[in-house]
């Protein structure tokens, strides 16, 4: 159950809050998530916020569903004690999560200058703005600030800022409303119909548009809802409908894309004759004798013409390189505009001079630069254009999963015995929650939900990167945006907008693309002092080549004959500033991160951002947990050996009633076989089980009956002081070399019982660690089940080391231990008792069928339940880092060779001088090309070694 689910419809203002201390906490991610999860499940819980810091945990519930003690027992069941501080009713989330588009950012030394802003702010406790997705994540407390003025701090420091999300739970709708007016008193009454609905939390009507904007809360309301109301009102003269899709961030992208377009091609006007005058007709009789006629003394018509050309370009095309600039220097950094607005203006203000001047003297013979000018911004322009494109296509991933939701649906109205009554058909937006659904074969499942009536089989490929369909019968889950096959279903929903796992999914990848990798720390510094260093050596190249001409150092000769020293010097010293390009060290990182979190997500492999793939990369050593992860973590009940004289059905019963409050695998197999034993199958009713007690890694305990109930293994007996018999031990050695789990059962203090429980291994599990020992990659199995169990397993998958009989504190200290000796070691683990280990490792990867703990608590998540897509995940990693690597020698290459050349280093010896508008056509083409390297990872193969595997999802029947 998701905890999301446990909230109360019309959840009511009374809500109290409680403060317990939690004490034995040693590792934030994964203590913090299990203890958070377990209150989660409790009913009538609202919100829960672990502190691990502080030893605290705050939980805002409602009374009439739970109280203090029941979540106290609740969170020492996890494994930590817990004491009553204090209520509190006006606790509220101590941390919200921001997201903000951020417009007008060209390099890293932007993005620097907001999260540097950000931070500043008292209550901002962590703030990343990334280039690549042009989006600031902000974690913020909202007691002491707010989203408007994280919005204002940010437009303070020149940027556009557009809110996306304040990270509370409030879903969004915008309705098309037929019959709306200007007139006040229309907006007025459809603005009060609409506040009387509970759970509305603010309207927004823009008459103009014909468009209502309502923000809710999903759980106590929902948009059909609203649309009813609204027709509703004024005597049924409105006609409410979802607002045509369009806006959000793709559109954004296109609108930049058209701008940029729009302005490279007004530019081309003005740049093509301002080319043609100073580069090609001065050449062709007449025309040349055209553009040299005097205007005025020694001005030309052709230098009035390029003047009249470049003056357009300059400041009315360019002028959002001179914003750019101002808005930097005004917070004390530079970055690409700064260069760009220093070299253009060089060229121009030097152009205009020499008209002046000649425009003044009857002998002055000068040269006019106007096209260097102009020619520049036209090519940054265009190398704008398609980055800003290439850019668009990083975030394709997630442009695709979102296509994945369904236009329109069915909605069914049910009587009292579930037939329906009728059936319409809906925009695919206007789902909320517990409606019943029906999916015709080849549509798409609307929401997350489960199946009501029907068989049929699903293709979820789409979301989980599994091939084959999954057959569905009632009862079964079904994923939102997974496509129906055969048969017809009807499926109830219990998870719509945001809590999809659709929507989670892309959640998970926008937040991965906005993590930063270690490695760009590196191209920050530097991009910190880029572009001050690139103007010191930009004025020394024009210095030390003046100095040069001035003293005659060089022949007369190296000079044009277009030109004087001085200008030859200036023409150096434009092309070293606009030759160098902080924006391709800024995109080396992100870009690729984009682009193979992107890959990864379509290949059913998440991974949680830039640390996680160079984490993984690095891996040398993997440890595997056993149930769930190398084996299929579906046990099942395959022996009972009954030690006292009682009836088994009487047998399972105490065991089942025990067994159901726990959510261990080998629990669940116990209660599922002793279904078997009982009338009622779908719905067993099992005794009621009294002081209840989960010791984790052993077993539980409870009172069922009056009667002691132990379930367990051999140290749990040990600890109880429960004897074993000979019998009872040389049963479970029997299993233990079978490869199966032997569970002891002592009733009232004596062992009546033994279990054994088999759990396959997953097909392809022994070649999977066979292609890691090819990868130098060692294999470790952890587990809390016995030695000879574990031994057995470890060599039929060929795992050489075994650690058995762990805890979950005992697998995280393993991890520590294999670290201490240098091993860069990556857990793979699906249970609540793999997550502390999970976050202890260098990398964590949760199988997707394991339990949202343990998904919390990795680093890279697998959507498939198989092994192959461990190695998938490495190699994706590895190849990813690899090309962030290959951007950066590129990105850092390009500078390093093209600073020289521009400033003249080779001309001495082969008389090559690189013109400032080829310089700046190259810094264009630097950041392109980085662009382009990362997306060559779309093409990503997995390894050939893994098509040679026959390993797919395992299907339970």
């Amino acid at each position: 159950m998701s905890p999301k689910e446990n909230k109360v419809e019309g959840w009511s203002s009374e809500a109290k809050a409680a403060v317990f201390s939690v004490i034995g906490m040693t590792c934030s991610p994964a203590c913090a998530g299990s203890v958070e999860k377990a209150i989660m499940r409790l009913p009538g819980i609202r919100e829960a916020a672990v502190d691990v810091l502080n030893n605290r945990a705050q939980v805002l519930y409602h009374p009439s569903f739970v109280n203090e003690q029941t979540i106290r027992e609740t969170i020492e069941n996890v494994g930590f004690q817990a004491t009553l501080i204090s209520n509190d009713k006006n606790i509220k989330r101590s941390t919200q999560v921001c997201k903000i588009h951020v417009n007008g950012m060209t390099c890293t030394s932007c993005s620097s200058t907001i999260e540097s802003a950000l931070q500043a702010i008292p209550g901002v406790q962590k703030a990343q703005v990334a280039l690549a997705t042009e989006e600031a994540e902000i974690h913020y407390s909202p007691k002491t600030v707010s989203c408007n003025k994280l919005l204002e701090t940010i437009e303070n420091t020149g940027f556009e800022a557009m809110l996306i999300s304040t990270g509370e739970e409030i879903s969004n709708i915008e309705l098309k409303v037929d019959g709306l007016d200007t007139d006040h008193h229309t907006t007025r009454l459809i603005e009060k119909s609409l506040q009387a609905i509970p759970g509305v939390q603010e309207i927004i009507i823009y008459p103009e548009l014909n468009k209502v904007s309502i923000s809710y809360k999903p759980d106590m309301t929902g948009p059909r809802t609203f649309i009813s109301v609204i027709e509703s009102t004024g005597g049924g003269c409105f006609k409410a409908s979802v607002y045509p899709k369009g806006g959000g961030k793709e559109a954004r992208r296109q609108e930049e894309i058209k701008q940029y377009y729009r302005f490279f091609l007004w530019s081309l006007v003005f740049t093509i004759p301002v080319f043609l005058t100073s580069m090609v007709l001065m050449y062709i009789p007449g025309f040349r004798q055209v553009l040299d006629t005097k205007v005025i003394n020694m001005l030309t018509v052709g230098m009035v013409v390029r003047w009249e050309l470049s003056t357009p370009v300059q400041f009315i095309i360019g002028r959002r390189f001179y914003f750019g600039s101002y808005k930097a220097l005004r917070h004390g950094s530079a970055n690409m505009d700064v260069l760009i607005v220093l070299g253009t203006n060089a060229a121009y203000f030097y152009s205009v001079y020499s008209l002046l001047r000649a425009a003044y003297s009857k002998d002055f013979k000068g040269t006019d630069f106007f096209e260097t000018s102009t020619m520049l911004i036209s090519f940054i322009l265009l190398g704008k254009y398609l980055e800003v494109l290439a850019k668009g296509k990083t975030s394709e991933a997630i442009a695709k999963l979102l296509e994945l939701t369904p236009e329109t649906t069915i909605l069914l109205t049910l009587d009292g015995e579930g037939n329906d009554v009728s059936e319409q058909e809906i925009d695919g937006r206007l789902i909320q929650k517990n409606d019943a659904i029906k999916i015709i074969p080849g549509a798409k499942v609307a929401s997350d939900g489960y199946v009501l009536r029907g068989e049929s089989h699903v293709n979820e490929s789409m979301i989980t990167g599994e091939s084959r369909p999954v057959a569905k019968r009632k009862g079964d889950t079904v994923i939102g945006g997974t496509v129906n096959e055969n048969g017809v279903l009807q499926i109830k929903a219990t998870r719509v907008g945001s809590d999809t796992a659709l929507s989670q999914i892309v959640r998970l990848v926008e937040s991965a693309q906005m993590a930063k990798a270690p490695i760009q720390k590196y191209a920050d510094r530097i991009s910190k002092y880029f572009v001050p260093l690139v103007i010191i050596l930009s004025l020394s190249t024009w210095f030390a080549w003046f100095l040069a001409g001035k003293f005659h150092a060089y022949p007369k000769s190296w000079i044009p004959s277009s030109m004087s020293s001085f200008e030859l010097a200036l023409q150096f010293g434009i092309s070293v500033m606009v030759i160098a390009c902080p924006c391709a060290l800024g995109l080396a990182t992100p870009t690729a991160v984009m682009v193979g979190t992107g890959v990864g997500a379509s290949q059913g492999v998440l991974i949680k951002g830039g640390q996680a793939l160079e984490s993984a990369h690095k891996a040398n050593c993997i440890m595997f947990d056993k149930t769930g992860t190398l084996t299929v973590g579906k046990p099942v009940v395959v022996n009972t050996q009954l030690l006292k004289k009682m009836e088994r059905q009487e047998f399972y019963v105490l065991i089942a009633a025990t067994e159901v409050n726990s959510e261990h695998p080998l629990a669940k197999a116990i209660v599922e076989y002793a279904k078997n034993f009982v009338e009622d199958k779908e719905n067993p009713a099992w005794p009621e089980a009294r002081a209840f007690i989960s010791i984790t890694g052993h077993g539980v305990k409870a009172s069922v009956q009056n009667r002691e109930i132990i379930v367990g293994n051999k140290s749990l007996m040990f600890n109880q002081n429960v004897e074993i018999p000979l019998d009872a031990e040389d049963i479970l050695a029997k299993a233990e070399g079978m490869a199966q789990t032997g569970i002891l059962v002592a009733i009232d203090r004596e062992v009546a019982g033994v279990l054994a429980i088999s759990d396959p291994l997953k097909p392809g599990a022994r070649e999977v660690i066979s292609i890691l020992k090819s990868m130098k990659i060692r294999s470790i199995m952890v587990t809390g089940d016995n030695w000879g169990t574990a031994n057995s397993v470890a060599g039929e998958v060929g795992i050489e080391t075994v650690i058995a009989e762990a805890k979950p504190e005992d697998k995280a200290k393993k991890v520590r231990d294999f670290q201490a000796e240098g091993y860069i070691v990556a857990m793979v683990g699906d249970g609540i008792n793999d997550s502390p280990a999970l976050a202890v490792a260098n990398v964590g990867m949760a199988i997707g069928a394991g339990t949202d703990i343990a998904i919390e608590a990795a680093d890279i998540v697998l959507m498939r339940n198989n092994l192959e897509d461990v190695i998938t995940a490495i190699d994706l990693s590895r190849k990813t880092f690899t090309r962030i690597l290959l951007n950066y020698i590129w990105a850092l290459g390009y500078n390093i060779l093209g600073i020289p050349i521009a400033a003249g280093f080779l001309f001495p010896f082969t008389g090559f001088r690189l013109p400032p508008w080829i310089a700046g056509a190259a810094m264009a083409a630097s950041s392109v090309s980085v662009v382009c390297s990362s997306l060559l990872l779309k093409y990503y193969r997995r390894p050939r070694k893994l098509d040679n595997l026959e390993i797919h999802g395992i299907t339970i029947e």
